[in-house]
């Protein structure tokens, strides 16, 4: 398995950044960390968040595909159900040649009723319009109606479900799994039965909610307003269109509740030997081939993402080819 970043663009107020300098900074952010062997550099798509939430990943990953040489290109997730499969099919295409053939190309169905109603999209059939233009794509493809076509054939794809239903579709279609879990990954393999694929094509990768420092504790005190603006955006996002009035927004010394269920297990801030631990507890027997951080939390200091990027890249992978026995640091 490789180890890679997630970049969403996230430019808040509070920490703002002219919009180009921003751009261009996260660009040598992906060349940085290429250089250092970075086995994935990942994006996300998402519309109407204040902070400028990255829009259009597969113009953003093109741009990185060109200024970098080895790390895989990825996407988790672009909605699918918000496109049309003809146009995703060429974008996509073009981002694998482009990066000479090292496109992962994720799709998922999303949660937000504000992005299906900007596209004019139906949110209740999410996800059979999400299938349907997956298969289409794949079609496409291998049946080359469009061109030119991508130099793999085809480029991986992942379904990035989180339930029992979107691990069946993922199945279905014989797609990578972009959800490390155990009480569904029984359901991915039912879909991939269903579907007639081998259970030995399995795969399945992840966004693990950790960023790694080697001062979890000052680093915590330093990322948790960063933190908050992440959990309160997503938790108002989550309820925009629905009608439903949420809970207040979290302060940060919910953040500081050791107690809380819902902050910490969000974001986890870890030495790489304590993660390398933690990932070994949950990846035993699975057949993961990416893991894939945050490159950077809301605006994040620049020197935490730096630190959080090296260790990543540098640390944390000897670690994890050493297996178990690797073990926490000594304290």
């Amino acid at each position: 398995m490789d180890v890679g970043l997630l970049f969403d663009l996230r430019n808040p107020d509070a920490w703002h950044r002219p919009w180009a300098d921003h751009y261009a900074h996260t660009l040598e952010l992906c060349e940085e960390a290429d250089r250092r062997g970075v086995g994935g550099l990942w994006f996300t798509e998402h519309h109407l968040f204040e902070d400028g939430y990255l829009p259009q990943p597969l113009t953003f990953a093109a741009a990185v595909a060109a200024r970098t040489r080895r790390a895989r290109i990825g996407t988790s997730v672009v909605l699918p159900a918000l496109h049309h499969p003809v146009d995703l099919a060429e974008q996509a295409a073009l981002v694998d040649l482009i990066s000479g053939g090292r496109l992962e190309l994720g799709l998922g169905a999303g949660y937000r009723r504000p992005e299906y109603a900007l596209f004019g999209a139906e949110f209740g059939r999410r996800f059979q319009h999400t299938e349907r233009n997956i298969a289409e794509i794949l079609r496409l493809w291998r049946e080359r109606e469009v061109t030119p076509a991508p130099i793999q054939d085809p480029p991986p794809v992942w379904g990035g479900f989180y339930g029992p239903r979107g691990a069946r579709i993922a199945g279905r279609l014989g797609l990578g799994l972009l959800h490390i879990d155990r009480t569904v990954h029984e359901h991915y393999l039912k879909g991939l039965a269903e579907g007639g694929h081998a259970p030995e094509t399995a795969r399945v990768s992840d966004l693990l909610p950790i960023i790694l420092s080697n001062d979890p504790e000052a680093a915590w005190q330093r990322v948790g307003p960063h933190l908050l603006h992440q959990l309160n955006s997503y938790r108002q996002g989550a309820l925009q269109g629905t009608g439903l009035e949420g809970p207040p927004p979290l302060t940060l010394e919910d953040l500081r509740d050791p107690d809380a269920e819902d902050t910490r297990g969000l974001l986890d801030i870890l030495t790489p030997e304590d993660a390398a631990v933690r990932i070994g507890e949950l990846t035993a027997g699975l057949p993961v081939r990416h893991l894939i951080f945050w490159a950077s939390i809301a605006g994040m200091p620049d020197d935490l993402v730096a630190e959080n990027i090296e260790l990543v890249t540098e640390r944390l992978p000897p670690l994890l080819a050493a297996g178990p026995a690797a073990g926490p640091a000594p304290r």
